[in-house]
């Protein structure tokens, strides 16, 4: 069809899996969010090319917000960032209408809908990338999306690497198949919420987690300013209404 995708890719080819961990692109995306991460989606998609004789307004998909459960729960007015994407694109898109997502600038502050003029099909702060082979585009779950006419002559393909915060549930697995979980770092078995220790207890920081220690280690900067009451002593009396 116009528009192929295929879920859980990292499962489908370890060609697939440099791209979880691939450091130029996570050490931005842990201190974006966080190291406490998980894997959300790997979706590899093929754009066909439009029909000969297309008007170019085709959008497939239409305009929309990632993350459908959330915004179900939430609504615009309510939804934070809690994901980012990474798209890698493996065809050359250095001319317009050759199938690229496109976005809308500043749109993951939007409260609202966006707003897409009567007449129109995009809106007036659609922003269409140009990109060559190999390479990668973030945005987060907020950012107003679309894919652009393809009236190339080739097909484009992508792979997008989605992270969310590790208390938010995968998109395209609940657990990976064991065969694949062998092949796996200590820092991606903590993506696809495998076990990285042998500790059976409740730990209410959530444990072992050797991207924090990547991070450290490499000295990428993430945590947030907190108080000093953030975390109670245990045996200390807590404050009223907490």
């Amino acid at each position: 069809g116009l528009y192929d995708g295929f879920r859980n890719c990292v499962s489908m080819d370890d060609a697939f899996l440099p791209l979880i961990t691939n450091p130029k692109v996570f050490s931005i995306v842990a201190q974006l969010l966080s190291p406490y991460l998980s894997l959300l989606t790997s979706h590899l998609i093929y754009r066909a090319p439009d029909p000969p004789g297309s008007s170019g307004d085709d959008r497939i998909p239409g305009w929309h917000r990632d993350h459908y459960m959330s915004m179900r729960d939430l609504g615009d007015q309510h939804i934070p960032r809690h994901s980012l994407k990474v798209a890698y694109y493996l065809t050359d898109l250095t001319e317009p209408k050759t199938g690229v997502t496109m976005m809308a600038s500043g749109s993951n502050q939007l409260k609202e809908p966006i707003d897409i003029p009567e007449g129109q099909v995009d809106p007036a702060t659609m922003v269409e990338p140009l990109l060559n082979p190999g390479d990668a585009v973030f945005f987060e779950n907020r950012t107003w999306h679309a894919g652009a006419a393809n009236l190339s002559d080739r097909t484009r393909k992508a792979v997008m690497i989605g992270y969310c915060y590790d208390w938010i549930t995968p998109t395209d697995y609940r657990q990976q198949a064991p065969a694949m979980v062998e092949k796996l770092s200590p820092m991606e078995r903590y993506l696809v919420g495998e076990p990285v220790d042998d500790n059976p207890n409740f730990d209410f920081t959530g444990g072992a987690n050797p991207i924090d220690d990547w991070c450290v280690e490499n000295g990428y900067q993430y945590r947030p300013k907190q108080g000093k009451d953030h975390v109670i002593a245990a045996g200390e009396p807590s404050k009223p209404g907490m």
